[in-house]
């Protein structure tokens, strides 16, 4: 039996958390190794969990997201074949995990990115395969 893989955003990797470690941050370099750290901490999906994923279109990399709803709170798993996307992720993830459906549509992800000052760094591909994420998880 496979179980759902637990991980530490949204519960003890915060979003406060994460805009703090991002603003302390000197050059781009260092927040893109903060992001590739965060992925790290997100457990890889199992092969069964990823035939069960919802698919995310506008992504380059693959990308695998599943998600279970337990008396109304959302809780995600998600995986990713590239590093950097798979931080991303974790930083998404901290932003929905625990959530209702009506905070996850009030969440306002592109103040959050924007406060990370992520947005201007990344890649056009990258910003629409996040874009393209988030609105999986708004519309689950």
């Amino acid at each position: 039996m496979t179980t759902f893989p637990a991980h530490p955003f949204g519960t003890e990797i915060t979003t406060a958390d994460i805009i703090d470690s991002m603003k302390s941050c000197r050059s781009w370099e260092d927040k893109y190794r903060l992001i590739i750290q965060l992925g790290k901490r997100l457990p890889s999906l199992e092969e069964s969990l990823k035939s069960k994923s919802i698919p995310v279109s506008g992504c380059e990399s693959n990308v695998w997201l599943i998600w279970k709803n337990d008396n109304n709170s959302y809780q995600f798993a998600a995986d990713s074949d590239a590093r950097i996307v798979k931080g991303l992720l974790a930083l998404i993830l901290a932003a929905s995990e625990g959530k209702t459906q009506e905070e996850l549509m009030a969440f306002n992800f592109e103040k959050y990115f924007e406060e990370m000052y992520l947005l201007d760094h990344l890649s056009p591909s990258r910003n629409n395969g996040i874009r393209a994420i988030i609105d999986q998880i708004k519309h689950i």
